[in-house]
């Protein structure tokens, strides 16, 4: 009995692990614009915060995956999942802590480099705190455990945007972006550095279950080089500033290659293993590599939309927002993932039909009815989202019609996702940014989706092929940059083309994907949605 109470303590520790993802990741939509004032920096420039970021998760898989097959062993299985959590927060105690002397040294290069610091210490966290969440309790109801702790992540989500908006410019109701004081933001990091410790201190003691995996190792030689080709690609937006010193040839250019080369490094690949698969690992299955690509754009457009709605949001024609007072709309659009991540969620319990039917309507405004209650206790007048339960309701309708089926799921939010984009890209005022916030809700449910396809089949090649697709969080280091970039030289409300294309391949996924699975024997019809990242 006491150990199973220590089990649940841990449990309610680690949970907040995933507090602190969702709620880091969601105040780079505050922090973007608020160092895009303070530094005066190019749409592009300030999309370089979620470049660090994000590159910090790729960068942070690849060292793993890497070591690995240097070693022949997995690494992290080496050195246990509940050390790898512990490491992964100290580096992010690090990267808070320095954060403190970057900001105070007025250097936005600083800056990102404690960003990336913090993120290489999530990515390692992240990869531990999903088989450990598992692992503290029966594996019957591992699933239950990860569901809690997405809840708690979408929390963190929510939160994040309304208290970074608070600690920086003060009241949400009538602040001023030029009230900011730096030791606002030292509280802040301070106060994360100590919940890092703290944490960390707790798992360290904590008398918790060994957890480790006896998967093998697979080696698959051929799929260093694509992977290699993707790491020199993330350089050259690093590095685009000085080559275009360099070599005379402009930023954009280097910005825009680095995403062509990814896109055709995955092609190519695909197309070589096809025609001799030895060696290929998990890549000569051609839904994974589909997958890769799915992972990468639906990861970018998920970060890129609420990125660059800072930029948007100060235009005469989007409401004159100043950076003081975007809040309410990014704390909206990370809590429409919420939203339709509660309301998938339903599918996970074993309800009658009638119950999974009541609740698929219910839990969707009970997770919007919280998102307006936070605002509210912040001092935002929530009046204005009122008009948003009618995306809501499509939501509803979406998630009846895609009868829990991955594939048609897909393709429906996909189509949705299109159709949101483009109406933003066709008008203003409140209709353009609701359409454009609505993205958060076509996005809620792609993870699950297009990992259960890209995974289906793969046999011994699974966990390998998981790995890769969890590194294709590189395109949420990739997509915001290039649309920044974009942003810079047709302006910012033309710049959600991008978003547009993106979910115009996610569609070409779901269609394509299925086909592949199909041809293999596979019906997809009877695939189940993974659990959300």
């Amino acid at each position: 009995m006491s150990e199973q109470k220590n089990y649940n303590s841990a449990l309610y520790t680690l949970i907040t692990v995933f507090f602190f993802w969702g709620f880091v990741a969601a105040s780079n939509g505050i922090f973007i614009p608020f160092c895009k004032t303070h530094f005066n920096l190019t749409q592009f420039e300030s999309q370089l915060i979620d470049f660090t970021f994000y590159g910090g998760y790729f960068i942070g898989s690849l060292i793993l995956y890497y070591a690995s097959q240097i070693l022949k062993v997995d690494l992290l299985n080496k050195i246990g999942f509940k050390n790898g959590i512990i490491y992964g927060l100290v580096i992010s105690a690090i990267g808070a802590l320095l954060m403190i002397p970057a900001v105070n040294s007025g250097s936005f290069a600083f800056i990102l480099t404690t960003f990336f610091i913090i993120a290489i210490g999530f990515s390692l966290q992240q990869t531990a705190a999903n088989p450990f969440a598992v692992a503290l309790g029966t594996p019957e109801t591992g699933a239950d455990r990860l569901n809690l702790a997405g809840g708690v992540n979408n929390f963190g989500s929510i939160l994040g945007p309304i208290i970074v908006s608070l600690v920086l410019f003060g009241s949400a109701a009538n602040a001023s972006p030029k009230a900011v004081e730096i030791g606002a933001i030292n509280n802040l990091y301070y106060i994360l550095a100590g919940l890092f410790i703290a944490v960390a201190i707790f798992f360290s003691v904590s008398k918790l279950p060994k957890v480790t995996s006896d998967e093998q190792i697979e080696a698959s030689k051929k799929t260093n080089l694509p992977l290699l080709i993707m790491f020199i690609a993330f350089l050259l937006i690093l590095f685009s500033d000085s080559l275009e010193a360099l070599t005379s040839i402009s930023t954009p250019i280097f910005v825009y290659t680095s995403l062509v080369i990814i896109v055709f490094t995955l092609v190519l690949a695909s197309s070589a293993a096809k025609k001799s698969p030895e060696g290929w690992g998990a890549m000569k299955y051609p839904q994974l590599v589909l997958g890769m690509l799915a992972i990468f754009t639906y990861v970018g457009v998920e970060v890129s939309i609420q990125s660059n709605m800072g930029a948007l949001l100060v235009l005469p024609e989007f409401g004159g927002y100043n950076d003081a007072s975007i809040s309410p709309f990014i704390s909206l659009y990370w809590g429409s993932l919420m939203i339709g991540r509660w309301t998938g969620a339903v599918s996970a319990f074993k309800l009658s039909l009638t119950a999974k039917r009541i609740l698929t309507i219910v839990v969707p405004f009970i997770a919007f009815g919280i998102i307006l209650f936070f605002n509210h206790i912040s001092g935002t007048d929530i009046s204005q989202m009122y008009i948003y339960a009618v995306f809501v309701l499509v939501l509803i309708a979406a998630f009846f019609y895609g009868q829990e089926k991955p594939a048609k799921t897909l393709a429906i939010f996909s189509a949705l996702g299109v159709i949101a984009m483009v109406i933003g890209l066709l008008s203003e005022g409140k209709i353009a940014i609701y359409a454009f916030i609505s993205g958060g809700l076509c996005c809620s449910i792609m993870w699950p989706c297009i990992f259960s396809l890209a995974i289906t089949g793969l046999g011994k090649y699974t966990s390998q092929g998981s790995s890769f697709l969890i590194m294709m969080i590189l395109g949420g280091a990739i997509i915001p940059p290039v649309q920044g970039i974009l942003a810079d030289g047709s302006g910012i409300h033309f710049s959600y083309i991008v978003p547009v294309l993106c979910f115009v391949y996610l569609l070409f996924f779901a269609w394509k994907v299925s086909n592949e699975l199909k041809k293999q024997g596979f019906d997809v019809n009877k695939i189940e949605a993974e659990g959300g990242h």
